[in-house]
């Protein structure tokens, strides 16, 4: 009994926790540790010349302790090590948690292969065997999980088409951009998605890891010199993110966006408005007064900024019935259809294609006939 401070620290920490956190460990110690009856215990031993020590370290293993989906059954690394044919050195060796990749000097060891795009998109591509990796989890951890209804670029029996149709006929179309969208999910908030579908911390951890990546500084000062946003651009690139050119990186785009299209959703209705998004493109459509299009456009931007995203100020479009209404390359006044110009260059394109085929094969027929 001469340990009666444990008493309240017990207390309070089954209080907080009345069932184990078993896939948790590191929120427990976190709590533990920011316990203000336990700091005051260890400050009063020290204050009479005594130490608090540990006696015993009891490690239980984690586990999983729900599933909201149907998501394959992780308990710990082992299991995740096993799920993509993996060592638990070479799982560490692709996590890549303390950066190594980052800072190799010889190109053979990175991860991934770079490339400045026009536009200043950074393609960001995972090597072939990481890429495998992605491709697995992609099918087998991020199948299972819902995307909002509003979000149709990345998903299944979704596409342009259907985006635009959303869109097709209205009165006013309002299209807004955003700027580095891939870029802009934090690796903080991809493992937060892996802790809400159930996986255990350090499983959610190793997930978050292979499928974010930090760009090395090499590479963020190969960056063109006009780069837009120049410096917000490079701070989003330095830390954990979502690369653009990872397969599994549009799915979790659009999962971590979820809470976007819900409140997006919410303000389209206010305003009497649809609302969907491909990818980075969001579209508004309905009557809107040309007086309400600015206070759109306002709330618009402050829901994106609370989110974490940000809009391209530049690519924002308005369009009515009168101009040419266009999302994901198709003109919607009517209904989706393909601007006229590129219809027609098409229709070149297989003309040509078709005379010279038949050219060919007129051609073949005369080389081949005897003489």
């Amino acid at each position: 009994m001469r340990r009666r401070w444990l008493w309240p620290v017990a207390d309070a920490a089954l209080a907080a926790y009345p069932r184990a956190p078993r896939d948790r460990p590191r929120e427990l110690a976190a709590f533990l540790a920011d316990l203000a009856l336990l700091a005051e215990a260890v400050g009063a031993a020290r204050r009479r010349g005594q130490t608090v020590a540990v006696r015993a370290r009891p490690v239980t293993p984690a586990r999983t302790v729900r599933r909201p989906w149907s998501t394959p059954v992780l308990d710990d690394l082992a299991d995740l090590a096993r799920l993509l044919d993996l060592t638990p050195d070479q799982l560490d060796w692709y996590a890549d948690r303390r950066a190594m990749n980052r800072r190799a000097n010889d190109q053979r060891l990175p991860h991934y292969r770079y490339r400045w795009a026009v536009g200043g998109r950074l393609i960001e591509a995972p090597k072939p065997r990481l890429r495998a990796l992605h491709r697995r989890l992609l099918a087998e951890v991020l199948g299972p999980l819902p995307v909002h209804p509003a979000a149709h670029g990345f998903v299944p029996g979704r596409s342009a088409h259907t985006f635009a149709a959303a869109h097709a006929g209205r009165a006013v179309v309002v299209r807004v951009d955003l700027a580095a969208f891939f870029g802009s999910v934090p690796a903080r908030r991809v493992y937060g998605l892996f802790r809400t579908a159930g996986f255990p911390e350090p499983v959610a951890h190793a997930l978050a890891a292979i499928c974010t990546t930090r760009t090395p500084p090499a590479v963020l000062r190969a960056a063109p010199a006009d780069l837009p946003e120049r410096p917000w651009r490079l701070a989003v690139l330095r830390a954990g993110h979502l690369p653009q050119g990872a397969p599994t990186s549009p799915a979790l785009a659009n999962l971590c966006a979820f809470r976007l299209d819900r409140r997006l959703t919410g303000l389209a209705a206010a305003f009497d408005l649809d609302y969907q998004r491909y990818a980075d493109d969001l579209a508004f459509s309905g009557e809107l007064p040309p007086r309400r299009v600015a206070d759109l456009l306002a709330a618009v931007t402050e829901v994106t900024r609370d989110e974490g995203f940000r809009v391209h100020p530049g690519k924002t479009r308005i369009r009515g019935r009168a101009d040419r209404q266009l999302l994901a390359g198709l003109v919607v006044n009517e209904r989706p259809a393909v601007p006229r110009v590129e219809y027609d260059r098409l229709r070149a394109i297989l003309h040509n294609a078709a005379r010279t085929a038949k050219l060919a094969t007129l051609l073949a027929a005369a080389l081949a006939s005897p003489r």
